[in-house]
């Protein structure tokens, strides 16, 4: 049985903005447990419909994962501010994030931080992810299209290292690229249905490790894709 249209008297709702939307976001991601106020911030006005693609555009402000080209995703708004959370940026911190995708979490980390590089296999994905930071116009992050498990060694040490992407461990040269006191927030597991996320932490004497939450992440792959 069909529903029965509402009565003509009654006003029509109106629909919902994109700003309401952004709201709805941020609300759930602090629900989550995120309580830093620049990463809700972060949340709040990075428009994250602009990194959907148009066929899934009506689910942008909703707390799922998304998929985008070349069998990626872009993630739960909720883990992108756990794991921003975890990085615990500060306005000074140079920042490696290892798989670009569409771009979303590279844009929520940009105000928190001196400066981003990004990493990503698909050169698809990347161009299409320097467009959208471009017409945002944020201008603190350097991207490469490169194998991501190599980090960017030019670069090196970083305070701060972001992946995006599952590994059975921690990449040895991701974990070389870390300054002492600096902090790498990654998903690892064996498993493609589910991993951990983990917070490392290099010390003088070695990592600690600090288990946040049961994730599911594509694979780290490596090498470069081909088109």
């Amino acid at each position: 049985m069909s529903e029965s249209p509402p009565p003509t008297s009654a006003p029509s709702a109106a629909p919902a903005s994109a700003d309401d939307g952004q709201e709805r976001l941020a609300t759930a991601v602090r629900g989550s447990g995120v309580e830093d106020p620049r990463v809700l911030e972060a949340i709040r006005t990075t428009p994250r419909d602009l990194f959907v693609e148009p066929l899934f555009r009506s689910q942008a402000q909703d707390d799922v994962a998304l998929p985008i080209p070349c069998g990626q995703t872009i993630s739960q708004p909720t883990v992108v501010g756990l794991m921003t959370q975890a990085l615990a940026l500060g306005p000074r911190d140079k920042v490696l994030e290892v798989g670009t995708g569409s771009g979303y979490q590279a844009a929520v980390l940009a105000p928190l931080c001196r400066r981003l590089y990004t990493i990503e296999r698909h050169e698809p994905l990347l161009k299409a992810a320097e467009a959208r930071l471009q017409q945002l116009g944020i201008t603190n992050i350097t991207a490469r299209h490169a194998d991501g498990a190599w980090g960017w060694p030019e670069q090196a040490p970083f305070d701060r290292i972001i992946v995006t992407a599952a590994a059975e461990d921690p990449p040895a040269a991701l974990l070389e690229q870390l300054k002492i006191g600096g902090i790498m927030v990654a998903p690892v597991g064996e498993s493609d249905l589910e991993q951990q996320l983990i917070k490392i932490t290099r010390t003088q004497g070695g990592f600690d490790y600090q288990e946040l939450a049961l994730v599911r992440f594509v694979p780290l792959l490596e090498g470069v894709a081909t088109p």
